[in-house]
């Protein structure tokens, strides 16, 4: 086994969230993206002692796995789902499986698994995206959608993409459509220049009410358009997407500005071009105002089966205080509310506090709060003791100054730990342990049918 080399192998273990291992004479080779029992040709990229990483050039043969009918015509190319070809009953087997073993390696030993829960919707689950204006090939037709698999470049216009109800679809290729008409050229980031950046699209799942938001450079800027020609291409594309024939209902239309060279979608600026700033959609029989960049989760019949098993674990909060850390918009907090005597919701984005705030009072929740702010900071100035911390991080989890004042410090009954991220997990149970937390039971969701990844709620207690 040489650095270099092209082998050929079949992917034996997996482990979450989407790696393989390939048995070679002379050492077991790490592959990324791997489905279990696929015949791959692939590049040894590292290699120390009888350890190496490869990367797949090319799928020889499909796994046994792989028997799902009509896939998605953009999976080959795409880097999102890398399980369409796996039956879903299939897929939950396989992620419940991975989960469990992570959990138990992170833990140690043997856990209370309660099994992963499915999706009730496997495909056109997702409610938001974010695609991106560019070219598949240098100087080719100006595209939109989402990146090919292991490109930093290549956008691959994405407008049968199943993991989203259709109106996404029709509004991509409408928008895409338009634009190429017009001959404007997108933000090219080597050049610094162009207008087009991306496109956000999101729609209720209940309500079916959808928002679009344009995201554009600044207007006047080298290689883009002027404020007047702005001001009609915007004109055109309003004219454009409420035409279209949409299952849902268009609730509005936005432009942000976005000057900033990072490929990311960052608000500079919006400007309200048809309707209103915000959808409404409904979860667990409450009310939710979501603008354009607010935290909502992505799957919302997903989130209803996570948010029922984290008020499951939060146990019986009558007369009991409950803070909900990295709150968002608030969801989970207003859900406790409903039995706790209090909850506070912490959350550092002020547009999501202020979204929380609002939803609040248009559900008639009187007995919870909100505070915009980092956690760490705001800890020490929250008012009481809480029995039960909910935990809802960011990827990387919590951090490490903030963990060990909540679990050595506040020391709550509860812990309610929700991953949206299980492979992270590890280091902040190291933490809660070493503090006196035991980890009781566990389980999982699959929030993202037909990708590797799933969410892990997990209970501690003192």
């Amino acid at each position: 086994m040489k650095k270099g080399e092209i082998c050929t192998g079949v992917i034996g273990d997996t482990s979450f969230p989407d790696r393989g291992y390939v048995e070679l004479p002379d050492g077991k080779v790490l592959i990324k993206h791997a489905v279990p029992g696929r015949k791959v040709e692939f590049r040894i990229t590292k290699k120390r002692g009888d350890r190496g990483e490869g990367t797949v050039l090319r799928t020889v043969s499909l796994s046994p796995l792989e028997t799902a009918p009509s896939p998605c015509v953009h999976c080959t190319f795409c880097g999102g789902c890398l399980y369409q070809t796996v039956p879903y009953e299939e897929q939950l087997s396989l992620k419940d499986r991975q989960l469990r073993e992570l959990l138990e390696s992170q833990c140690g030993g043997p856990v209370l698994w309660e099994g992963l829960m499915a999706s009730p919707l496997p495909d056109r689950y997702r409610a938001k995206m974010e695609y991106s204006f560019g070219d598949s090939v240098k100087n080719g037709p100006l595209e939109l959608g989402l990146h090919r698999r292991g490109s930093f470049y290549d956008i691959l216009t994405t407008d049968r993409c199943r993991l989203v109800h259709e109106d996404f679809n029709r509004i991509l290729r409408a928008t895409l459509d338009y634009f190429r008409e017009k001959k404007v050229r997108y933000y090219h980031k080597q050049r610094r220049e162009g207008w087009l950046r991306h496109l956000l699209v999101r729609r209720g799942t209940h309500s079916g009410e959808i928002l679009a938001d344009l995201v554009t450079c600044p207007d006047g800027l080298p290689g883009g358009v002027s404020p007047a020609e702005a001001e009609t291409l915007l004109a055109g594309w309003k004219e454009r997407v409420t035409a279209l024939p949409l299952e849902g209902t268009l609730a509005g239309l936005l432009r942000t500005v976005n000057g900033s060279p990072a490929d990311a979608v960052i608000d500079q600026g919006t400007e309200l071009l048809y309707g209103r700033a915000y959808f409404e959609e409904t979860l667990s029989g409450l009310s939710f105002k979501i603008s354009p960049f607010s935290f909502f989760q992505n799957n919302s019949g997903g989130a209803e089966i996570l948010y029922e098993k984290v008020g499951e674990y939060a146990g019986d909060t009558v007369g009991k205080t409950v803070f909900d850390l990295y709150s968002g918009t608030g969801t989970i907090a207003q859900l406790v509310a409903r039995t706790a005597e209090r909850t506070v919701g912490v959350e550092i984005v002020e547009e999501a506090v202020t979204a929380a705030r609002e939803n609040a009072a248009r559900n008639g929740i009187t007995n919870c709060s909100f505070i915009a702010g980092d956690v760490l900071k705001v800890l020490g100035d929250l008012p009481g003791s809480p029995d039960v911390v909910i935990l809802d991080p960011p990827r990387d989890g919590v951090n490490p100054k903030a963990l060990r004042q909540i679990a050595g410090g506040i020391r709550p009954e509860r812990i309610v730990y929700v991953s949206c991220k299980p492979g992270s997990f590890g280091k902040d149970l190291e933490i809660m342990r070493a503090a006196g937390y035991r980890l009781v039971k566990a389980c999982g969701v699959d929030m993202f049918p037909q990708t590797p990844n799933a969410e892990m709620i997990v209970l501690l207690e003192r």
